[in-house]
């Protein structure tokens, strides 16, 4: 038989080998630990998130249920971004995006939800409870009314409704930066429309797990169906229990057109530190923005397989809150745009 026809022979016999074999599990490297929990999340509101995910973590709890229980103290406020009483989108209505993810890949979400008070625990079910990742629109309230959710009023609150007619006098969105800090919760000029945005947060517990966790009311006043990144893996959240966990806030647009939270769980991939991997993100939607980017505002937190965790923004503004005790600080992020 010549060399040819041997090399082909046996190329064959390989082939059919690997097809009548099951596939072996690829073992993740697992990195260094300190065995201390740690957790992060977005701007100012996520003080009283991180004390509710602490509640589990403190006490050995599972990171997945840290994230949830944390973002549903968020979701409970009816603040201006998150959750029932954020704003409508333009014809009035809240509609709710979230998604989830776990240490082994595992990830559910939900999008353009209605009338359902804690859409990341819908998120959770579609994870655990379904072959899908994401439900959106009707297909979701069924599933959640399914689930045992209960349908909340079609009202909205009176800050939201006070705040839609004053928008309906121009129905132009002028977005205004950073209102989600308690302070900035305020109608833009000439009656412009109030930023949008979502509480994201990672967590890692004393068993070294990593989980992640966003929700949302979007953009407000946003066209009707528009969905942003949070409750896309891989741009809102990302988590790889090899590498670490990323998430994103500010215009979802932006994340979405580079993938943005699994960008940074991969520049840590490549060895950046959480903090340089948040930072050569924004530096990346800033250059592709150009002269538009000061008109927006986009920022990453990172939390790697170590329990280290770090932050960047666009612009200045943004804050995190980061526990590594029952006692939560709020830090400023480092930002791009000086």
């Amino acid at each position: 038989m010549s060399s040819r026809r041997r090399f082909l022979h046996s190329s064959a016999a390989g082939l059919a080998g690997l097809a009548a074999a099951p596939l072996a599990a690829v073992a993740l490297p697992a990195a260094p630990f300190t065995g201390k929990p740690i957790v992060i999340s977005t701007w100012d509101a996520g003080l009283n998130a991180n004390r509710g995910a602490w509640k589990i973590l403190g006490s050995g709890g599972y990171a997945l249920d840290a994230v949830e229980a944390g973002v549903m103290v968020t979701e409970n406020e009816q603040n201006c971004c998150v959750g029932l009483g954020a704003r409508p989108d333009r014809d009035g209505h809240v509609t709710l995006d979230a998604c989830i993810m776990d240490h082994q890949f595992n990830c559910g979400s939900v999008a353009a939800l209605e009338r359902i008070k804690h859409p990341i625990s819908v998120a959770r079910r579609v994870m655990e409870r379904t072959p899908h990742v994401m439900l959106v629109g009707e297909g979701a309230q069924q599933f959640a009314l399914a689930q045992g959710f209960a349908l909340e009023p079609n009202k909205l609150s009176a800050d939201a409704e006070k705040e839609y007619r004053e928008w309906l006098k121009t129905s132009q969105y002028r977005p205004v930066l950073n209102v989600e800090n308690s302070g900035r919760r305020a109608v833009g000029p000439a009656g412009g429309a109030p930023n949008h945005d979502t509480i994201a947060m990672l967590a890692m517990d004393a068993q070294g797990r990593l989980s992640g966790s966003c929700t949302t009311s979007g953009m407000a006043f946003k066209m009707r169906g528009r969905v942003g990144d949070s409750p896309i893996i891989g741009a809102g959240l990302f988590v790889d229990p090899a590498v670490g966990a990323a998430a994103a806030t500010g215009q979802g647009e932006d994340v979405i057109r580079m993938a943005g939270a699994h960008t940074v769980v991969e520049l840590m991939r490549q060895g950046r530190s959480p903090q340089a991997a948040c930072r050569e993100a924004v530096e990346r939607i800033a250059a592709i923005k150009g002269a538009k980017a000061k008109d927006i505002q986009v920022a990453f937190i990172a939390l790697n397989a170590k329990g280290e965790a770090g932050s960047y923004a666009l612009q200045k503004g943004f804050n995190y809150a980061l526990s590594t005790t029952d006692t939560p600080r709020l830090l400023d992020a480092e930002f791009f745009l000086k």
